[in-house]
Formats: C-alpha cells, sequence, structure tokens
C-alpha cells in the first residue's frame, strides 16, 4: 500500500513517459465505481475494507442513493512496478445513457481507457457505446471482466462452463471492435479511391479494377482483446481480486517446470497438459481434458468459494497456508463468507495489482500520442489538417513532443467545468492552530471567564481601558466582535465578499504541451475561432504584449488564477502541473461556458467539438413558485448551463424558460441541482414539452376500411365538415394540383408555390449533412458581404460535390428533373431537413453556384427580393400549420415569381429616384466602406442596391403606405403561400422516437412487452443471450409516451428489467390529425362523431393547447344525458 503525498504526485508529473491519463467505461451497474474504489484503496486513501460500499468517487448524495455515477470525476494515484514509478490519473465515468456526455469529456482528456464487462449480462448497448466513443477519440482500450463471483455464486457455472462462457463475451467484443475497425479501412479505401479516380482520370489506357478491400493487408491484431496478449484482466471488483494469465504464468512455470512463455501463449486457448510427458497438448475434447485455464486456475478460484460457503474450516486453513496468506482472526471468526474471501482473495491474487500492471504495460504515455489523434483533434468542421495555415500545422510538433521548456506553447483542453462549493476550495480551508495560537486564545477565554464573573457581582468594570482594548468595554455587546477580531488574525476564513454557500467553477482540464502556470496569461479560444483570421489581422513575427494585440473575434486573454490536483472529492493547489497531466484550473467561470481549448500562441486552432452520443430532447419550462425570485431562477439556469456538458437553456419566444436535458434521470438531476444549489428557490416545473416535426405524404390509396378511394358513396353532410376546415381565404387560388398562388398586399407581385413530400432518403441525407450545409452558407454569406478572401478547401469541395451527388442519385424522376441543380435554400435555419427550389425562368442563384456569376447585374437584380422570399421560407419552415412546429422532409417548389408589375412602377419615375437616389447615396457612403477588390464593381452593386431601395419605397408610396415595406410583404406572402401548400396536401405529424433496449429474464418478457404495448411502443427484435436466461428485446417508442416508463418497467418486474432509452428518429404517425369519416363504410364503423382515439389529433391538441392556439373541441356534449352523481332511485 502507498500512502500518497502531494509533494511526491508533483515530483512524479514530471516524468510524461510513466504518466497514464486512463478513463473507466461501462454499461450502468458494471462494477466501474467499485473497480475504482479498489484502486483507490492500493493508495491508502480509502480502506480496503470499504472498497466497493464507499464509492468514493460517487461524491454526490443522489448519487449515492441511486448507486449509479453521474458525473465523471479524476483522481491521481501512484504505482510502483519493477523499480518504475508510475503517476495514473484516473477518471471514472457514468454508465447511464443519459450522461454519455460525461464520458465524452472523460475520453477526450485520455490516452487509454479499461472497458468493464459484466460477466454475466455480456455486452451491453451502452457498452457497444462506450467503445464506439474510444474508437473514435483514438485512444486504446484495454478489457476488464468484472463480476466473476456472480457465475460462481449465482449461476452456479462449473469452471468449464464459466470458461465458455468468457470465451463468448471475449468473442463478441471483439467482434465489435472488428465493425469498427472494417469500417474505418473501407471509409480511408474510399477516400484513396476517390483521390485515384480524380487523378486517373486525365490518363487514358485500360482500368484495372482492385476487387480486394484492403482489409487483407492491414494487420488489426493488436486491436483485438485477448488473455494471452496481456490486455485482458478478469476481477470480481466487490471481493477484491482479480488476474491476468501472466500472474499465473509466472507461479506455474516454477512448480510444473514449463517455460514461462509457453504457458502465456497456452493458459487460454482449448490447450491442456500432459503431466507424464511434461508437454502441453492441443486440446482434445474428446478425452473429456481440461482446457489449461480451467484446470490451472478457475479450478482454484471455485474450491476456495466452495470451502468458504460451506464454511468448511479445515480446508480454508488449508488453503490459507498452501498459498503463504495470513487470516486475521476478526475475518476468520466473521459469519459472512464474502468477508472471509475478500481477505483471502484480496492477498492472493490483488485487483489493484493486475489493473494497474496491465495499465501501465499496455496503455500509451502522453508522449505517445499519434499524429492521427493531433490532426483530428486541430481539425473543426470540415477542415482538412493540409489546409490549416503553416504556423498552425508547426504546432504538431508541440502536441507529439509533449515538451516541458519554457519555450514549448502551452496548449490545454478544458473538457467541461464542474461546480464545487466555495468551502471545498483548498485557500477557504481554515488550516490547524500552533501551539501557541492555542495557549494564546486559552488565555484570553480565561480573562474573559474573569471579566463575566466580575460583572455579574456587579462590579463593571470601566468604559475603556487606557489602551483602547474593545475586549473590556461593555461585555454584552462587545464580546462577540472582539471574538471574531482574534479569529480573524488567526485562522484565515473565507473571502468577506463571498457568500457562505457559494458555488465555484473549476476547469477539467489536460495540459497537451508546455507547462501551465499559476499566474500565466493565455488566450481562451471559443469553438468558432479561426487562425486565419488572426494571422491575417496581425502583421508575421509580431512581438507585442498580449494586452496590446487587437480584437479578434472568439478570442480573450485570461490569467490562470489557480491549479489544482483533482484527488476525487479532495482538491489540492499546485504551482505548476508540467505536459502531460489531468488538472483542475480556477478562475476561468467569465471565459468559458463549458469547454475551450486554451494555448500561448493565437496560431492554435481550438480543437474538435465534442462529439454526444445522447442529444437532449427532453424539454420542460421553468418558474419560480414566487414571482419576485425570476433573478435568482435566471442566475441560477446560466450557472447550470456552465456546469453541465449536456444540458442546453432556452428562453422561447413566449418568455418560457426552457430545460432541455438528455433524458428522465438527467432532467431529475438538473432540477436538483437548480433547486439546492445554484438558484437555491422553490421552482414549479411544466409537464415534458414534447417536440414535433410536421410534414406531408402522398395522398393515401385506401381509406381508414381498406376500401379504395374514390369507389364508395360520399355522405354529403360529413364531408362538407371536412372542406370546411380546409377552407382556403381570397386572394388565393389554389390548382388541382395543389399550386397556390398568391399576391402581396399591394397587388405588385404575384407568388406560386407548391409543395412536395420529400423521400425518406433525401430527408435522412439533408439530416447528416447539416454540417456541411452550415459551412456551405457560411461560405455563401461571407462571399455576399465580400468578407472573406477564404478559398474553398479541395477536401471541402470534393464533400460538397458528394453531397450534392448523393441527391442527385435519390430524387430522380420526371417529376425531380433538374430539382438539385436549382435548390436555393435549405431551412429552417438555414441547413435542415426543407428545401426551397426555384423554377422560374431567370433563376442562376443556387446554394450551388457559389461565388461565381454573383457578380453580374442579371442575377443580382433580384438579391434583395431573392432574400426576402427565402426569409418568408425559413419562416414557413420553422413554424408549421398543424400546431407551429417545424417541418421536415418537405420541398417547397417556388414556380412562378411575377415582379412585372412592381418593376413598371418603378420606371415611371426615374429623374426623382436619381435625385433622391444620390442623398442616400452620400448616406450610405459614410456607413460603409467597400471591402472587395473592385471598387467599380463595388459602386455598381451599391448602386443597384440603392435603386432597388427606392425603388421599393417608391412602390410602397404609389399603391399605399400601410402596407410597410416592400420587401416585407414578400417575406410574409411567401410564408403565407407555404402554409396553404402544405394544407392542401395531406398533413402528418412526425414523433420523435427512442430506441429501446431491454434485458429481461423469461418469466418477466409478458409484462415488459404489456407495458410497451400500452405505451405505442413496437418491437423491432427479441434475442437470447447464449448462456444465460436472458433476453435482449429491441424496440422503439415515441418520447411522448416515455415519461414513467423506466419506473413502470421496473415495477411491473420487480426491478428485474431495466431499459435503455436513446433518441434514435423521427417518424410519420400514420393517422391523419383532421380525420373524419366521409363514406358510408368509415360513417358505418367509427359511428357519426368518429370518437375512437385518433393518435395524432390527441398529441396535436396537446401541442396547441399549451401554445395557447385555437383547439376545436366540445366542452360539453349531448347535454340533456347529464344527470347527478346520485344513485338512480
Amino acid at each position: 500500500m502507498v500512502l500518497n503525498s502531494v509533494a511526491k504526485t508533483v515530483q512524479l508529473q514530471k516524468n510524461a513517459a510513466n504518466i497514464r491519463n486512463i478513463c473507466v467505461l461501462a454499461h450502468v451497474d458494471h462494477g466501474k465505481t467499485t473497480l475504482a474504489d479498489c484502486l483507490i484503496s492500493s493508495n491508502g486513501i480509502i480502506s480496503s475494507r470499504l472498497a466497493g460500499k464507499l464509492r468514493y468517487l460517487d461524491s454526490r448524495e443522489d448519487e449515492q442513493v441511486r448507486g449509479i455515477t453521474m458525473k465523471s470525476s479524476a483522481i491521481s494515484l501512484h504505482f510502483a512496478q519493477g523499480g518504475e514509478e508510475y503517476l495514473i490519473n484516473l477518471i471514472d465515468s457514468p454508465g447511464h445513457v443519459d450522461f454519455s456526455s460525461e464520458v465524452s469529456t472523460a475520453v477526450r482528456i485520455c490516452d487509454g481507457c479499461i472497458i468493464v464487462v459484466d460477466a454475466v449480462e455480456g455486452v451491453c448497448p451502452q457498452t457497444q457505446a462506450v467503445l464506439r466513443q474510444a474508437w473514435l477519440e483514438n485512444i486504446r482500450p484495454v478489457l476488464v471482466i468484472n463480476k466473476l463471483d456472480r457465475l460462481i455464486v449465482e449461476l452456479k457455472f462449473t469452471p468449464q462452463e464459466a470458461y465458455s462462457h468468457l470465451k463468448n463475451i471475449l468473442e463478441q467484443i471483439n467482434a465489435l471492435t472488428g465493425t469498427l475497425f472494417t469500417s474505418k479501412v473501407l471509409e480511408e479505401r474510399a477516400e484513396r479511391e476517390a483521390e485515384s479516380h480524380v487523378n486517373a482520370s486525365s490518363e487514358p489506357g485500360e482500368q484495372v479494377y482492385d476487387w480486394s478491400a484492403g482489409l487483407e493487408d492491414t494487420d488489426d491484431s493488436h486491436l483485438y482483446f485477448s488473455p494471452e496478449q496481456g490486455n485482458v484482466v478478469f476481477t470480481s471488483a466487490i471481493d477484491g481480486w482479480g488476474f491476468g494469465i501472466e500472474h499465473f504464468a509466472k507461479i506455474y512455470s516454477q512448480k510444473i517446470g514449463i517455460k514461462k512463455e509457453v504457458l502465456l501463449k497456452t493458459l487460454w486457448g482449448d490447450y491442456y497438459v500432459n503431466m507424464k510427458a511434461k508437454k502441453i497438448m492441443k486440446a482434445d475434447q474428446a478425452k473429456g481434458k481440461k482446457p489449461l485455464f480451467v484446470q490451472l486456475i478457475l479450478e482454484n478460484i471455485w474450491s476456495l468459494y466452495d470451502a468458504v460457503l460451506k464454511k468448511d474450516k479445515e480446508k480454508i486453513d488449508k488453503i490459507v497456508t498452501s498459498l503463504g496468506l495470513k487470516l486475521g482472526a476478526r475475518e476468520a471468526r466473521h459469519s459472512d463468507p464474502r468477508v472471509q474471501i475478500n481477505a483471502i482473495c484480496s492477498q492472493w491474487l490483488p485487483i489493484s495489482h493486475a489493473v494497474l500492471a496491465m495499465v501501465c504495460q499496455k496503455l500509451p504515455s502522453p508522449l505517445e500520442i499519434t499524429s492521427e489523434r493531433v490532426e483530428r483533434l486541430m481539425c473543426a468542421g470540415s477542415q482538412t489538417f493540409d489546409s490549416l495555415p503553416p504556423e498552425t500545422q508547426a504546432l504538431k510538433a508541440a502536441f507529439m513532443s509533449c515538451g516541458s521548456e519554457d519555450t514549448a506553447p502551452v496548449i490545454i483542453f478544458v473538457s467541461k467545468m464542474f461546480a464545487v462549493d466555495a468551502k471545498a476550495l483548498p485557500q477557504n480551508k481554515p488550516r490547524p492552530l500552533t501551539q501557541e495560537e492555542i495557549a494564546q486564545r486559552r488565555e484570553r477565554a480565561r480573562k474573559r471567564h474573569a471579566e463575566r464573573l466580575t460583572a455579574a457581582q456587579g462590579l463593571a468594570p470601566a468604559e475603556a481601558s487606557p489602551d483602547g482594548s474593545t475586549l473590556q468595554t461593555s461585555p454584552q455587546e462587545q464580546e462577540p466582535k472582539g471574538d471574531e477580531q482574534e479569529v480573524e488574525s488567526v485562522a484565515p476564513t473565507p473571502l468577506p465578499q463571498e457568500e457562505p454557500s457559494q458555488e465555484s467553477f473549476i476547469a477539467f482540464a489536460r495540459v497537451f504541451s508546455g507547462v501551465a502556470r499559476k499566474g500565466k496569461k493565455i488566450f481562451v479560444l471559443g469553438p468558432k475561432y479561426s487562425p486565419l483570421e488572426f494571422l491575417q489581422r496581425v502583421p508575421s513575427g509580431f512581438s507585442a504584449p498580449l494586452d496590446d494585440l487587437p480584437p479578434v473575434p472568439h478570442m480573450e486573454c485570461c490569467v490562470l488564477e489557480s491549479l489544482y490536483l483533482l484527488m476525487g472529492r479532495e482538491l489540492e493547489e499546485l504551482e505548476e502541473v508540467p505536459p502531460g497531466n489531468v488538472l483542475g484550473i480556477g478562475g476561468l467561470q467569465d471565459f468559458v461556458l463549458k469547454s475551450a481549448t486554451l494555448c500561448s500562441l493565437p496560431s492554435c486552432p481550438p480543437f474538435i467539438p465534442l462529439s454526444f452520443e445522447a442529444a437532449p430532447i427532453v424539454r420542460v419550462a421553468v418558474e419560480p413558485e414566487h414571482p419576485s425570485e425570476m433573478p435568482q431562477l435566471v442566475k441560477g439556469m446560466k450557472l447550470l448551463n456552465q456546469a453541465d456538458p449536456c444540458v442546453q437553456i432556452l428562453i422561447q419566444e413566449t418568455g418560457e424558460h426552457v430545460l432541455v436535458t438528455a433524458g428522465e434521470v438527467h432532467l431529475q438531476r438538473c432540477l436538483d441541482d437548480l433547486k439546492e444549489r445554484f438558484a437555491k428557490i422553490r421552482i414549479s416545473v411544466s409537464e415534458p414539452i414534447i417536440p414535433f416535426r410536421e410534414t406531408i405524404t402522398k395522398p393515401p390509396k385506401v381509406d381508414m376500411v381498406n376500401e379504395e378511394i374514390g369507389k364508395q358513396q360520399k355522405v354529403a353532410v360529413i364531408h362538407q365538415t371536412r372542406e370546411d376546415q380546409n377552407r382556403v381565404p381570397e386572394g388565393v387560388q389554389v390548382d388541382s394540383d395543389g399550386l397556390v398562388t398568391m399576391t402581396t398586399p399591394n397587388k405588385l407581385a404575384t407568388l406560386s408555390v407548391r409543395a412536395l413530400p420529400l423521400p425518406e432518403e433525401v430527408t435522412q441525407i439533408l439530416e447528416e449533412n447539416s454540417d456541411l450545409i452550415r459551412s456551405m452558407e457560411h461560405l455563401t454569406s461571407a462571399m455576399n458581404e465580400g468578407t472573406s478572401t477564404k478559398v474553398i478547401h479541395q477536401k471541402t469541395q470534393e464533400k460538397i460535390w458528394e453531397f450534392k451527388g448523393k441527391l442527385e442519385q435519390h430524387l430522380t424522376g420526371r417529376k425531380w428533373r433538374n430539382t438539385v441543380d436549382q435548390i436555393w435554400s435549405f431551412g429552417p435555419r438555414k441547413c435542415g431537413p426543407n428545401i426551397l427550389v426555384n423554377q422560374s425562368e431567370d433563376f442562376q442563384n443556387s446554394v450551388w453556384a457559389g461565388p461565381a456569376g454573383r457578380s453580374s447585374g442579371e442575377a443580382r437584380r433580384y438579391r434583395d427580393f431573392g432574400n426576402s422570399i427565402v426569409s418568408g421560407f425559413q419562416l414557413a419552415a420553422l413554424s408549421g400549420p398543424m400546431c407551429e412546429e417545424p417541418l421536415m422532409g418537405v420541398c417547397f417548389v417556388l414556380e412562378k415569381w411575377d415582379l412585372s408589375k412592381f418593376e413598371d412602377q418603378g420606371t415611371n419615375d426615374e429623374p426623382s429616384q436619381e435625385q433622391s437616389g444620390t442623398v442616400l447615396g452620400e448616406q450610405q457612403g459614410e456607413s460603409e466602406t467597400p471591402l472587395s477588390g473592385d471598387p467599380d464593381q463595388e459602386q455598381q452593386d451599391s448602386c443597384m442596391e440603392l435603386c432597388e431601395k427606392m425603388a421599393s419605397q417608391k412602390g410602397d408610396a404609389l399603391v399605399s403606405d400601410c402596407y410597410g415595406p416592400f420587401s416585407g410583404q414578400l417575406i410574409a406572402t411567401m410564408k403565407e403561400a407555404c402554409r396553404y401548400a402544405l394544407q392542401v396536401k395531406p398533413q402528418r405529424l412526425m414523433a420523435a422516437m427512442y430506441t429501446c433496449d431491454i434485458m429481461a429474464t423469461s418469466d418477466v418478457l409478458g409484462r415488459v412487452y404489456a407495458v410497451l404495448s400500452k405505451r405505442e411502443g413496437r418491437v423491432l427484435q427479441e434475442e437470447m443471450k447464449e448462456g444465460t436466461d436472458m433476453f435482449i428485446i429491441k424496440a422503439v417508442l415515441p418520447v411522448a409516451e416515455s415519461f414513467g416508463f423506466a419506473d413502470e418497467i421496473r415495477k411491473r418486474t420487480s426491478g428485474l428489467a431495466s431499459p435503455q432509452l436513446v433518441f434514435s428518429h423521427w417518424e410519420v404517425i400514420p393517422s391523419d390529425p383532421f380525420w373524419v369519416p366521409t363514406t358510408e363504410e368509415e360513417y358505418l364503423h367509427f359511428g357519426e362523431k368518429a370518437d375512437s382515439e385518433n393518435q395524432a389529433r390527441k398529441y396535436m391538441n396537446a401541442v396547441r393547447k399549451r401554445k395557447g392556439l385555437y383547439v376545436e373541441e366540445k366542452i360539453v356534449e349531448h347535454a340533456e344525458k347529464q344527470r347527478t352523481l346520485s344513485k338512480n332511485k
């Protein structure tokens, strides 16, 4: 056991080669925190008897109550092996899917990870998720198969059965790793092919196609987990034991006399030992031979458990003496067999040694960071490493060398901010008093006591003593004051301006290069910061002090106020932190919101943003119970937003404060934090706000009773009500095929719009490429304004063409001819899953055109009006007509765009335009400076814009001033036209869907299915886990029906099944929210009122009610049938 001191840790931090930054990843309840406890107890931080019970890294009260980890927390451990001393920065992470964002923050600052798998449950959904996260961040995993004691005690397996079960688990995990690796190789091959295709297209000659996938040549043996490689450890954390096969190979090489190297290769696998020949043979199952792993390892552990559980005292003593261990009298007498097992096994096979030795041997140090990982971290968005400026590319060497010289640039990544109580900070803790101070206090207390006695006898001392001491005046009033003064002079208390329980924010960070020193000035780079912009503004070779630099967007300068060593629940203050270490930084709460890159050189790019597995989807509106406490709530929500990496805080147009979280458990934790830590007020929380999307579909072929539409007799009365709903106001023309034509209020412009449903694949492509669409939009807007000199990099251009190619591939047929080239905009927010297509004749302004052709006068003639029409489309896509929810999968086609009347109006009075144009020109000259290179072009453009402005003003003035600016009229008309175009098509709601993974035993399957069907769930597959009686059920469930689902399943199955819910996709609800029976058959089947449950209408009305929109419902129906509740006499 190593009792570690801060001085020792500081010394170990300087040797980067012996540092290991690791995190523990697993599915919920697979034993991460218990394993972490065992490793912490090896350093003497907690007692080994409490390991597994204390859950030291679960420092929150709700973590202890629920028994799950909710945040990632770090601790530094010391480990000595073979004369080398290692510093292990261990980060424990949550396994619950709601907190997978915390896993992302942990994985980013580590170099390796321990994947923990439950020996009974095997590979679970979250195991796959964390393995994928580790793979994406390029960190090396090692495997710990935990809870082996359950195979003995619960499942009562024989050693042979346990061996085949473990082999099965290992195969499953390796299959997962294999799929990740294969997909990576195939992606790389596709990239190489694309490049070679570009290069080879110019060369004539015969093309030979290479059919090999590239998988044959690539070596992937080091990726897989296998005990003989030493990257698998078998453990039981609760009983404190664990082993790798190396431990047993060492023991048996001496006992049997077979070389250790041979044993290492054969202890795992189908080999058996021939004791007579002292040889290891390939196992022949027919002879009933046991594999070495069973015979030499598992049988010994099984016999120990057997002896202890049966309380066979003689056998226990025999085992203890043969292993050369000591069993204390307390443990020997203890009635709980688990205590004895723990006492024996933790001496025989200490888990901390097995796991930490594997970590030190198999996981990389910060010096071994791969160039691939560095390039990936530095390339945010759609950039590639080659497209970065040379000064930025030069920083790669600093990353790789992890240099601690003074000249090395300091690069730190903050992965999250976490809140601690200000009292817990080291500088605010009261220090212990010295002997002299204690003596002084004692003397003072004696004096006060004597004075009190004299005062009580009526001999009060004089008003003030000659030396003016406050201690001797009016004891009743002044005593406390004097006491406080004395205490302050002896032990420092927290700063006066701090409230007693104020929250302080610490940044959870890692130094990638250079030495972080207390008081050092450093740049904070926001996620949108561009080093290119800085290098353009500041001349090369600048040597100005940091304060004198010109302001650059998304970059601030700050000071590293305090550095901390993270020790689980404790913090220790440090003066400096060398590269490769994990640390806490104080004083950044005003500069960093959730995560940031800190660097001493402005040429450093911001790191690629963290990727979160679970998207926040559960929304609630929050308000204080007493309206006067609103400021505290706003302040509290700001703090919560900073303290949680995944939560989102929104203020809606209605003024509601909305909290967006990843799931129910996450929501509960956020609300508890808000009430108890950040806002400290009582709050009232709304019902969850469920997001929906609106879309349109192709007209159905059959009606609600499966009759072909158009062949039956319509029921006149009911049919009429249907038409009332779809009545279109005057001034809007609707063709039979759904083309809507509208005119602006001043009758000068006419727009014709049609709405079409997009194929599902296209909607999916648009969602997947939203980042690319956003970067296209940024480039286009920058070029329109003339503020950007950025050239589109070749790789980005290739991605754009690939995206366009995918769209063309799926939008085929007569209806979609040339549609992709005519795309004008995406929406909502210019990057959503809806498109605006312009099919008017003189349209040249598609999203693919880029800067080409934009400077010509013809193309820019309608630019301002075009922007108004696009804005109208964006507004329409943001809130649909059914219940003001965003649209999805809709294509709006602008077929006609007639501004001829407006132009005629504008040309009537040219001289007056020119006169007023000069005045306006002067005004604009003051406010705008041309940014592009060609002054004539700039002048021409500004003149055109002025003419357009004047024309619009003139047009408005001629007709009537009451309609407002012409551009505003265009926006409103376009928005309304889009809404009517939607309403003439069959409208549908889209619900957000969770994928739901449930592990349950066969006897509770029926109850699980009952709960799922009650909540509109749909089972996709059900399979039995090999070697267990557990079933894995995969289902989809609407988010709207998911609240209370986990609790209900646990209650109905007595805790034997627990679901994992992850947001998956949007799905169209098949029923029509406006459906009413219109045919004889429907009328007979559904009745006059058709009041059977319509899911879509129920959801739509709930949303409309919440938003305060009109809901069509009858409050009282059949009033004459109402009667009192008293019994009929």
